[in-house]
């Protein structure tokens, strides 16, 4: 495998039309889950990708595996628990960064929140040229912490470890978040977290205060929101902007940048080209109202990626963009 993906996914119900989750009468059914979005990003892209996880032995759980199958994803590794449900959520259609944005979680006890090194396949989620994980499962349970802990530990012949802070304030209600993420981020390879996240967490305010609070990942890279991201790779430091975007829905940008940014490094792609491939990702991903969307060809994203300075920072993608495979410059919104 290219990159194995470790951690819990839901099943998720869209609101039909906006409002408060109060007044929305029905819901469309998705998937969602920071590390299986990855791991369908990568799939999608041509990357041979695996999940593993657990899920209950019900509909939802039949679901979600067959679901991740379809974009390409090996599953065979995900196990069933026959005593827990898989985990549920429900969210509105507005915008989390406007404040008006509502979920509604049904995942305790959770068939994943039991996931334990006892009860995982450890040798399929070594068995990766990358190993992405998220805090997110370090937040499940006490259990699901230890196993966080194992797979990020220095140890011979451990695949390079990518971990996406992810912080989720409502799961780490013993107040221990800022210092569990800290350690984990601290024992990875390849680092996402956004710039708020930081902020929020630690105190530490824009890339640079970011880096020296973390000198030990070799690439570090913090997401700026619609402003760009910039990386610390070894000893280069680069900033890319983000294109402009017709946002759809403002969730799962994350899990496609970092999806987007991992494909372009697997490939051997330049510091800037990474950047490039994760905006590109993350874009497919706003103009789409779930979590996955159908990732542009990788002829079409290279050739955007390719665009000189000024091409790329007029470049403005709307829903339907990754199918307008033909001239970079038609990707473009009017």
């Amino acid at each position: 495998m290219d990159v194995v993906a470790f951690g819990e996914s839901m099943v998720t119900f869209l609101p039909t039309r906006p409002g408060r989750l109060a007044d929305v009468p029905a819901f469309d059914r998705a998937i969602g889950g920071a590390e299986s979005n990855v791991a369908c990003v990568l799939a999608a892209a041509g990357h041979p990708a695996r999940w593993v996880s657990r899920v209950g032995a019900d509909g939802f759980g039949d679901h979600l595996v067959e679901t991740i199958a379809a974009y390409g994803v090996d599953v065979a590794s995900v196990r069933r628990d026959p005593k827990r449900p898989t985990g549920i959520y429900f969210r509105t259609a507005g915008d989390r960064a406007a404040g008006d944005h509502e979920v509604a979680y049904y995942r305790a006890g959770s068939a994943a929140s039991a996931m334990a090194p006892g009860n995982v396949d450890l040798a399929a989620v070594r068995a990766a040229r990358v190993l992405h994980l998220t805090g997110i499962t370090a937040a499940l349970s006490a259990d699901c912490l230890d196993l966080v802990r194992a797979l990020t530990a220095p140890a011979a012949g451990r695949p390079l470890v990518s971990f996406d802070v992810n912080h989720r304030p409502g799961l780490w209600r013993d107040g221990s978040g800022a210092r569990v993420l800290l350690e984990l981020a601290r024992e990875a390879d390849i680092v996402f977290v956004g710039e708020d996240e930081a902020a929020q967490l630690w105190g530490l305010h824009g890339p640079d205060a970011i880096r020296t609070a973390f000198p030990d990942p070799t690439v570090l890279v913090v997401k700026q929101g619609g402003a760009g991201a910039t990386v610390h790779d070894k000893d280069t430091v680069a900033f890319v902007p983000a294109p402009g975007v017709d946002v759809v829905a403002a969730v799962g940008a994350g899990d496609a940048f970092a999806g987007g940014f991992l494909s372009a490094t697997l490939r051997g792609l330049p510091v800037r080209d990474r950047l490039r491939h994760g905006h590109l990702m993350a874009a497919a991903a706003l103009t789409v109202p779930g979590d996955l969307a159908v990732p542009p060809s990788r002829d079409h994203g290279d050739r955007l990626a390719a665009l000189d300075e000024g091409s790329w920072e007029r470049l403005r993608l709307g829903p339907g963009w990754t199918q307008a495979d033909r001239d970079p410059e038609e990707a473009t919104t009017p």
